[in-house]
């Protein structure tokens, strides 16, 4: 069984509706238990894709959400290094679907260094367009096999969170 509880939302994710039905049953059971209820109207059931933390899920795979592609495409030039800073955190959240992703990157990585110069060239600009293009044409990423269980690691301060779904393959 796959559950993801982020703050206040609880995702089940399940290979058939019957055992979506057992899954569905043991959550509610362990929320009554601890005396905690879900509110029937904010609850959504037997979805076969749904939008969290930034991604599709869905019996296809896992893609990112059509509106963070929106976000990255329409991201400008970057005019300094903190805005290259920036936007490497947004992109560097779904390093996952571009190959090579941090051999890409390291020109960019580099203009945000005190000690250099920030120099905006050719070379800087097509980096940027290709990762911009590859983020906005990325690959759905196949789920794998039930046999492997599921595990999303979370942090949170003040200021942010960030999130890694993981396949725990030989343990």
């Amino acid at each position: 069984m796959l559950v993801i509880v982020l703050i206040v939302d609880i995702l089940i994710c399940s290979w058939s509706e019957d055992e979506y039905v057992e899954h569905l049953i043991t959550v509610l059971q362990i929320l009554n238990d601890r005396e905690l209820y879900a509110k029937f109207s904010k609850c959504e059931f037997w979805l076969r894709s749904v939008a969290f933390l930034g991604h599709i899920f869905s019996g296809e795979g896992i893609q990112i959400d059509p509106k963070k592609s929106e976000a990255v495409k329409s991201w400008t030039r970057p005019l300094s290094p903190s805005y290259i800073q920036s936007f490497l955190g947004l992109v560097s959240y779904y390093r996952i679907f571009v190959e090579g992703f941090y051999f890409i990157v390291l020109a960019l990585m580099a203009l945000t260094q005190k000690k250099v110069k920030f120099l905006w060239s050719e070379a800087y600009e097509k980096t940027f367009r290709d990762l911009k293009d590859k983020l906005t044409s990325a690959p759905i990423l196949t789920l794998s096999e039930e046999s492997y269980d599921f595990v999303v690691f979370c942090d949170a301060s003040l200021i942010g969170f960030g999130c890694v779904f993981c396949n725990m393959v030989n343990s």
